[in-house]
């Protein structure tokens, strides 16, 4: 039976066109199914039901977890061959599925624009936003945005990326040129800042999405792109000759990204914090999606192993605080795995993309992810 024919939707919030990403997950859900029983607690159980949580007394009741993506961006959202859709910022909207809802696979994916995300959120359409968005203060103050940022998962750059053929080598060499950037994004600003600090003039080409700014590039219509490094490093695989591209040394920014949920629904922003940091507190303890089952039996047998206990909600009352049951980090850890896993299964050296660690490495190994203690 072939999928229905994916429509990207318009900026008006009652058009939905909605992709159940539970068609992509046949395999994950078996793997998962042993650990979350091994955990304790029905798929429905709904800890700390006294907390009020709009978002997720509406996601229960609907049985799915809305998320909205950015889909075009190989490694962390995009389309396969296959019809399904995978990425890091998939496998987070699973992992969140999987600690609120007790399935990975109860998700639906909605498709948003860098122009349409932020509407998406404030309206109510989506649950949460898992979409290589770059945390500040304009969008997580009450009179910009109002977003609830989760903990950052990728520290990211913006960047720029050249046509080797073009002898572009530095950012100064770009001066009165044209350069591809997607309208109302971060690198557009970002971009404007460091060629107005050098005092370099060029010629912004603004499109709407990612899509068409580049198809823009790729036509010969600017001699740049810009993006976040890890974007246009996936971007270039989908090049005819990703060898003919370079990416100019100079870093442009610091691009924290994360997850966003509407800042007026504190108990809904909580759990998705703690459940982003639950990825990371298992990558430090050596929780894995193989190993999860096992842990938690040794766990469960020995007293002695409080943190691990608490970690797994094998004892006290860390889930039901944040309204989600008590496992609520072992349904994300069995649906995904931890963050190393994570992050090498989609970005990582065994990747198409090729990224190393580097800042995303853990802070007690050189890097800048850290979860505060589970207690």
């Amino acid at each position: 039976m072939a999928l229905p024919r994916l429509r990207r939707p318009l900026r008006r919030a009652s058009r939905r066109p909605w992709i159940r990403s539970g068609l992509a997950l046949p395999v994950l859900a078996l793997l998962t199914a042993a650990p979350l029983a091994s955990c304790g607690g029905s798929a429905g159980e709904a800890g700390g039901d006294q907390l009020q949580s709009e978002r997720l007394r509406q996601a229960r009741q609907r049985g799915t977890l809305v998320c909205g993506i950015n889909g075009q961006l190989p490694g962390f959202s995009s389309l396969g061959a296959d019809g399904r859709y995978t990425g890091f910022d998939v496998e987070f909207c699973r992992a969140v599925a999987a600690a609120v809802l007790g399935d990975p696979a109860r998700v639906e994916l909605r498709l948003l624009s860098s122009n349409d995300r932020f509407t998406a959120v404030a309206s109510g359409d989506v649950d949460l936003l898992s979409r290589n968005t770059t945390v500040n203060l304009s969008r997580d103050a009450p009179g910009g945005n109002g977003l609830a940022f989760a903990p950052i998962l990728f520290f990211d750059g913006g960047a720029v990326l050249v046509p080797v053929a073009s002898g572009i080598r530095r950012l100064a060499d770009l001066a009165g040129r044209p350069v591809c950037v997607v309208s109302g994004s971060t690198n557009e600003g970002v971009l404007a800042d460091r060629m107005g600090s050098l005092g370099l003039r060029y010629v912004p080409l603004r499109y709407r999405n990612a899509d068409e700014t580049f198809a823009a590039y790729l036509s010969g219509r600017c001699t740049a792109v810009t993006s976040d490094r890890s974007g246009l490093a996936a971007r270039r695989t989908l090049f005819p000759d990703p060898a003919a591209h370079r990416l100019l040394p100079e870093a442009l920014s610091k691009e924290p990204m994360a997850a966003a949920s509407r800042q007026d629904d504190p108990v809904w922003a909580d759990a998705v914090r703690w459940i982003a940091y639950a990825l990371i507190e298992a990558e430090e303890q050596g929780v894995t999606r193989a190993n999860l089952a096992a842990l938690t039996a040794r766990a469960r047998s020995d007293p002695r192993q409080a943190r691990l206990r608490r970690f797994l909600g094998l004892e006290g009352e860390l889930g039901r605080s944040l309204g989600l049951p008590a496992d609520f980090a072992a349904r994300a850890v069995a649906a995904v795995g931890n963050y190393g896993e994570l992050f090498e299964r989609n970005l990582g050296q065994g990747s198409s993309l090729g990224l190393e660690r580097g800042a995303n490495q853990l802070w007690n190994r050189g890097g800048l992810l850290i979860a505060p203690p589970f207690r």
